[in-house]
């Protein structure tokens, strides 16, 4: 089969590799649409983020390898030995973080809160290839309601439910979200039928900014042409937001924020509330500690996704409490696209995508 392959960072080659051989607990999937998370593409040009040293040992160490594509839709083609509850013809999606099994979380039921456990498209092979080889314990079945296309936004939407999740929003409670990227699109809907009042976006393109008023946003605010934390206050009574999303931040090399939208929201969020770190910035921050201390914030991390996660997300966008479509501005075509979706995926801000450029196959 046909799979692409990287050979070091910035070096992706479309190869002939054996097809994989179906195992028990596995499926073998044709992929039907595919995109490289943010941090995927980062990570494929060399971009200091999530497990840059753990993907640079493994290049080092064993390249070629196929590295990423754990966004996905796929058809199982092939159902390996004991695995039940899933066929041949059904469309999956699958959770990206797997548990090992063998650690005192795994031993104790408490495997979604596993760290150990290998990770698809890091740890081994994802679906930037003709087929691939996944465990049934990652899979979901995709509702017939819901596309191929936005089949693969579903595991980002995982992450972005156990954001809300994490924040705990309460009733009428006013929030603002830094970055309307897709994640911040997505945190965006469902804070707002998670009982969100108010809602703020905030970010520095304004065709990000018209699929966020589109979404439901209250107010969303364009950081080039306002005072974004002035504004903030003056929309909160001089209060400040009850929880900040601060989904934004990053290397600046591929358009994001730094560490800049982290310190707005210290200063947009009201005292006792809450900040909900969703970016990844590939390194250090340094943060006026002190004043979290005096204004009893709380910085707060997404629980990590889990099937259960997933499923949930199978249902919103089926019945469509969550819209995904207006935020997948970039569709391309057959396998060999790929490397202009990691491009695209890569600098967003260059080609005004929203959601993260889609291959399909």
């Amino acid at each position: 089969m046909k799979a692409w392959r990287f050979y070091g960072f910035g070096d992706l080659r479309l190869d002939d590799i054996p097809e994989p051989v179906c195992q028990p607990g596995h499926v073998v999937v044709k992929p039907l649409c595919v995109q490289p998370s943010v941090t995927e593409a980062q990570l494929a040009f060399g971009i200091p983020t999530l497990a840059y040293d753990r993907v640079k040992a493994r290049l080092d160490a064993e390249a070629p390898i196929q590295l990423f594509g754990h966004e996905f839709c796929a058809r199982i083609v092939e159902v390996g030995e004991g695995v039940s509850g899933y066929s041949v013809g059904d469309r999956v999606a699958a959770r990206a973080k797997l548990p090992c099994g063998n650690c005192p979380l795994c031993r104790n039921e408490r495997s979604t809160l596993c760290r150990q456990g290998p990770v698809i498209g890091f740890d081994q092979p994802g679906c930037f290839s003709e087929l691939a080889l996944l465990p049934e314990i990652a899979l979901v079945k995709v509702d017939d309601r819901i596309s191929d296309s936005v089949a693969a936004c579903l595991q980002s939407l995982s992450d972005s439910v156990a954001a809300v999740e994490t924040a705990q929003i309460q009733i009428a409670d006013t929030v603002v979200i830094f970055g309307q990227g897709s994640m911040g699109l997505e945190c965006l809907q469902i804070a707002r039928i998670s009982g969100a009042g108010q809602i703020i976006t905030v970010d520095v393109r304004e065709e990000a900014c018209a699929a966020s008023r589109e979404l439901g946003a209250d107010h969303a605010l364009n950081a080039r042409t306002c005072d974004v934390v002035s504004t903030i206050r003056e929309l909160t009574g001089g209060n400040g937001a009850d929880v900040v999303f601060e989904c934004a931040g990053g290397s600046p090399r591929q358009g994001l924020a730094g560490h800049q939208t982290l310190l707005d929201a210290l200063v947009s969020v009201r005292s006792g509330g809450k900040i909900i770190g969703v970016s990844w910035f590939g390194g250090s921050v340094m943060l006026p500690i002190d004043l979290f201390r005096e204004r009893s914030l709380r910085y707060l991390f997404p629980d990590i996704s889990t099937r259960e996660h997933l499923r949930h997300t199978v249902q919103l966008v089926a019945s469509g409490r969550v819209r995904l479509e207006h935020t997948i501005t970039h569709v391309l075509h057959g396998i060999e696209a790929v490397p202009e979706a990691f491009e695209i995926t890569a600098s967003k801000g260059k080609y005004q995508a929203i959601n993260p450029a889609q291959v399909v196959f």
